[in-house]
């Protein structure tokens, strides 16, 4: 997309909420992509499922799997819908969403807003399941009496049409919800999910930046016990390092290029705490092919972005792949399987 450059400043000159939605509807517009075709070089496999490259569309873009098929034909090796909450919600009050264009970030508060589960069900009956891969992302509504019982019913109610699972317990904006990251509440809501999936699609588990050690530890051996596929590692912060935008104050998760140290070293604690027996998912402050390329050799096997979209434009994706070739060849490695935790070896 080489008029991004070009549209940037108008999109930056609109409130981030607003600009964002007129994005979905433009990309409404647009018919669907074509996905990513396997690159020798980039393909990888985790989970039983073959990605065609390992830069993926994180959740938050796409809430409620309405522009699904045109992000695939931006160059992503897999687009991750959501959150989607078993039944509808307003999220939080606007304003809810801040960009941080000096520091190269976003604040948000969103609260899991979206249109429920059952109606990006039903858009995503409707896609052809060998046509790109997509990932849905679940969470328990704000005002549930049984989280757990959310996340079970959001399996079940999605199971039928997501290529895999993510199970979102590390947003910042829904109260008490990363208590479901305490070891106790963990294992009973592992428990539940993999009752309610049986022999479904894989399911990962999307963690925090925000741990100390012993919860780093708890949780690799809970996700490891209960059989989870995958750890998405890291999710938003509410730590707050050195920012320049008036913005930097406003509440929520902080995502973007502060995010970059914070998310990395919590992947390298988790590579050391599964031992590389888990497959890890990379997120937070990833912006160009090195971001990425650091991640894969700290031991993710994929990488997932959102923020940097802001900044870049949608042709991102398509760049950090051409990066990747690249530094896959510089540093002698013949695919991205052969770097996956070069550092850790």
């Amino acid at each position: 997309m080489a008029l991004y450059p070009l549209v940037r400043p108008l999109v930056l000159a609109l409130d981030a909420e607003r600009a964002h939605r007129l994005t979905i509807a433009g990309l409404k517009l647009l018919p669907g992509g074509e996905p990513a075709q396997p690159d020798g070089r980039l393909s990888v496999r985790v989970a039983g499922l073959r990605f065609p490259n390992p830069v993926g569309l994180a959740a938050g873009f796409d809430k409620d799997a309405e522009v699904f098929r045109q992000m695939l034909g931006f160059g992503f090796g897999f687009v991750e819908v959501g959150t989607l909450t078993p039944r509808p919600q307003e999220g939080n009050p606007r304003p809810r969403l801040f960009r941080l264009t000096e520091d190269r970030a976003v604040i948000n508060r969103m609260g899991f807003n979206n249109q429920g589960q059952a109606a990006a069900c039903a858009r995503l009956e409707t896609r052809r399941r060998r046509a790109g891969i997509v990932g849905v992302n679940i969470g328990a509504n704000k005002d549930s009496a049984d989280r757990i019982a959310d996340y079970a019913a959001g399996v079940r109610a999605m199971l039928g049409v997501a290529d895999y699972l993510t199970v979102n317990i590390s947003s910042p904006n829904t109260p008490g919800l990363r208590g479901l990251q305490d070891k106790a509440a963990l294992e009973a809501l592992l428990a539940a999910v993999a009752e309610a999936r049986g022999a479904g699609p894989p399911v990962f588990l999307k963690v925090a930046p925000d741990l100390e050690p012993r919860e780093v530890e708890d949780i690799a051996a809970a996700a490891i016990a209960h059989r989870i596929d995958a750890l998405i590692v890291a999710n938003t912060t509410l730590s707050r390092p050195d920012l320049r935008s008036r913005h930097r104050s406003e509440a929520g998760g902080l995502s973007g290029a502060p995010l970059k140290e914070l998310a990395l070293a919590r992947l390298r604690d988790f590579r050391r705490a599964t031992g590389g027996a888990l497959p890890l998912i990379a997120a937070g402050g990833i912006e160009n092919g090195v971001d990425a390329w650091h991640r894969i050799k700290a031991g993710a096997s994929l990488v997932q972005l959102y923020s940097a979209l802001v900044y870049e434009g949608p042709g991102l994706a398509e760049r950090i792949n051409g990066e990747l070739k690249r530094l896959l060849i510089r540093e002698g490695f013949r695919n991205i399987g052969e770097a996956i935790g070069a550092e850790a070896r």
